[in-house]
């Protein structure tokens, strides 16, 4: 090229010359000796036989070990930021309260911690804040956290003293075990208590340290925070607390439940008096003040009336927790529940001839807004929820999905199934009482529930069609992939069934089953949701085969008087009976079993639950009961006067009689003679009925 460098450039500069100058002296004498190369040869030497960290100075030792305990504080900052975020202390450590309503305001349960609003170190009395100080924390406002000497104090105390454990964790610590810790004993728990601690310490004052821990202390009584305390147990606001009473109140929080003055008034007592002793100690009162003191008379004026818990609301609950927005104070939450309703399904599961089964009822809008809810027949004795817990076999209620997949794939209520028995295959049902009809319609198959029609219609659609009419529903059980299926083999819950009746009822799938009532559907929700409908000649059809199966089918005891639609269920040996329809604008699922999954005493979902079912249905549908027969409108007297039936009738008598005159003759009965507006009148009574006759007036002598 022609610009091309070459590889050597030329020396120009003085010191590149003498550089060059040095070196060919330097050949000039090869033999000269080169002290300083010895030199560097020896401090290899020397420091090739000691190891490579022995040869560092101290400040590469000090300067290490400063960035690794830098390294780990930052590693312990981000843990503590991302386990134990500061804004945890500033909300309750339990659930608040809530308290579930039925649709009409009836409150129906309650449940959840008693808290109340924090409460503010400057706004309470000084002996308020030295009663807690003086029995829990003395040195609060002078250690870091930790207080080493109250540490040393419990472990003497603990190893040589009484007997009596006491703790040396100081309030922050506390504030940290209870905030953001679990209650377990270790000594690694320990060690995070103390981080914490540190960090509360570095972060907040020493009046909002105080503050948490007081707002969040347990006191007895499902009592959290000491304002809820001052309130429950006193019946005033702690900021008007007198000395006995922040004494007791100090003393609660060693151990509320043993200490409850509600429970045991004179441990509580005899612990307010050591928090007395232990003010006098510190100096915050006198002893004559001590003694002076009285003990705290209790005032309780609510008395806990609600459940905390029943069927409907140990389902309801959950989600009003999620829902429920974060804070101290109580909240109310309305539910769907209907009182009438709820009542209704308790009195005819009360009076229903169980014997020792188990039975569950679940009511609930075509939309999903469960109305009425039973679990067993007692929830004081089992809590257990039957209708939204228990996974039992549908038996033939599940034969609703296998016909709907047989009307997607064009089949008709008049198309025609085989209803004669099954020879071939490994599975072999047998239809109940091993009646069968030959061909007969999907109509009258559905209606009898047969058995054999019901896995012939299985195995010619598929697995994957029956499942995905079920899928589609609303039904999220598992499914088993044989024929069994058809007849109810897979196990799922009363409330998964009934949703999904309640999508044919409504016409409008999956059914969500809801304890509240959902906000309102805009348009552009309506345009998201995933729910669909059938087609009208579908949906006819499946109102056509649930409807027959009240009307002339096996669930005839279920009738109505109005129109009624549902399906009988058995499962295999009678360990189910279910009963699910739907009429009016309410869907009704019940189940009746055996919680060890015995056999039932031959009791079929066309028995007991469809007697059950109409029992509900007739109270809770308008006209959906029994018409009742007129009544006359007066019950004769059997033991009166006999009336003749065959006498003309009786005219009525004439008024404004004056003058009267009365005889009596044997023959003709009793005659009245008078005047009626000046006309002389004869009136007679007698056997002949009565007589009424111008009175003849007697000649005057001339």
């Amino acid at each position: 090229m022609l610009f091309r460098r070459p590889k050597t450039p030329p020396i120009s500069d003085i010191d590149s010359k003498l550089a060059a100058f040095d070196r060919a002296y330097a050949g000039m004498f090869p033999n000269e000796p080169k002290p300083w190369e010895e030199a560097a040869a020896a401090a290899t030497t020397e420091s090739s036989g000691k190891p490579w960290l022995m040869g560092k100075t101290r400040w590469w030792w000090f300067s290490r070990a400063g960035a690794a305990v830098m390294l780990l504080f930052i590693l312990i900052v981000f843990w503590l930021a991302v386990t134990a975020p500061l804004s945890k202390s500033l909300q309750p450590i339990a659930p608040p309260r809530i308290t579930l309503l039925a649709w009409d305001g009836t409150p129906i349960a309650r449940n959840g911690a008693i808290v109340d609003k924090p409460v503010e170190v400057k706004k309470l009395p000084p002996h308020v804040v030295q009663a807690f100080l003086s029995i829990e924390d003395r040195r609060f406002y002078s250690h870091w956290g930790v207080d080493p000497r109250s540490i040393a104090r419990a472990l003497w105390s603990n190893t040589f003293g009484s007997g009596i454990q006491q703790g040396g964790s100081t309030i922050t610590q506390q504030l940290a075990k209870f905030t953001f810790l679990t209650p377990e004993k270790s000594l690694t728990r320990k060690a995070r208590e103390a981080l914490i601690a540190f960090w509360l310490e570095a972060w907040l004052t020493k009046d909002e340290i105080l503050e948490r821990y007081l707002s969040n202390a347990y006191f007895g009584d499902n009592i959290y925070g000491l304002r809820a305390a001052s309130m429950h147990y006193f019946y005033r606001k702690p900021e008007n607390l007198t000395l006995s009473q922040a004494a007791m109140l100090a003393g609660l929080v060693q151990a509320p439940n043993r200490l409850a003055p509600t429970r045991n008034p004179q441990r509580a007592a005899k612990r307010a008096k050591l928090v007395l002793n232990a003010m006098v100690a510190t100096g915050a009162i006198s002893e004559a003040k001590a003694d002076a003191t009285p003990i705290a008379k209790i005032d309780v004026r609510y008395k806990e009336t609600l459940p905390t818990g029943t069927y409907f609301a140990d389902w309801a609950m959950p989600q009003a927790r999620l829902d429920a927005e974060t804070g101290y104070s109580d909240q109310v939450i309305r539910t769907t529940l209907d009182s009438r309703l709820q009542n209704i399904a308790r009195k005819v599961i009360a009076r229903a001839p169980l014997g020792n089964a188990q039975v569950a009822l679940v009511a609930m809008r075509p939309n999903g807004e469960v109305v009425a809810m039973v679990g067993g027949k007692s929830y004081k004795e089992s809590p257990f929820n039957r209708a939204t817990q228990a996974k039992r076999q549908p038996g033939s209620t599940f034969k609703l999905f296998v016909y709907t997949a047989a009307l997607r794939s064009g089949m008709t209520p008049d198309s025609k199934v085989d209803d004669s028995p099954i020879i071939e295959g490994d599975y072999r049902p047998k239809n109940y009482s091993d009646r069968y009809r030959g061909e007969i319609t999907l109509k009258q198959a559905f209606a009898q529930s047969s058995n054999v029609a019901a896995v012939r219609l299985y195995n010619q659609l598929g697995y994957s069609a029956v499942a995905r009419a079920a899928k589609d529903m609303g039904v999220q059980s598992p499914l088993t992939r044989d024929a069994s299926l058809a007849l109810g083999s897979s196990g799922m819950t009363l409330l998964e069934l009934t949703s999904a009746y309640a999508g044919v009822a409504g016409n409008k799938w999956p059914v969500e089953p809801r304890a509240f009532v959902a906000e309102e559907e805009g348009w552009f929700g309506w345009l998201l949701s995933a729910q669909r409908s059938f087609s009208n000649a579908q949906h006819k059809a499946l109102l056509e085969l649930l409807g027959a199966t009240v009307n002339q089918g096996t669930g005839r005891a279920a009738r109505l008087s109005i129109p009624a639609y549902g399906k009988t269920g058995t499962s295999q040996d009678y360990r189910d009976a279910l009963f699910v329809g739907f009429a009016g604008d309410l869907v009704v699922g019940v189940w009746i079993g055996n919680d060890d999954n015995t056999p039932l005493r031959n009791i079929t979902g066309g028995g007991l639950p469809a007697r059950i079912w109409r029992d509900f249905m007739s109270q809770a549908v308008k006209g959906a009961g029994p018409r009742p027969k007129p009544k006359p409108a007066k019950e004769p007297d059997p033991t009166g006067p006999i009336e003749p039936l065959d006498l003309p009738d009786i005219p009525e008598l004439p008024v404004n009689i004056n003058g009267t005159e009365v005889r009596v003759d044997p023959n003709k009965g009793v005659t009245v003679s008078g005047q009626i507006e000046g006309v002389p009148l004869d009136v007679t009574v007698g056997r002949n009925g009565i007589d009424v006759r111008p009175r003849e007036e007697p000649a005057r002598k001339q």
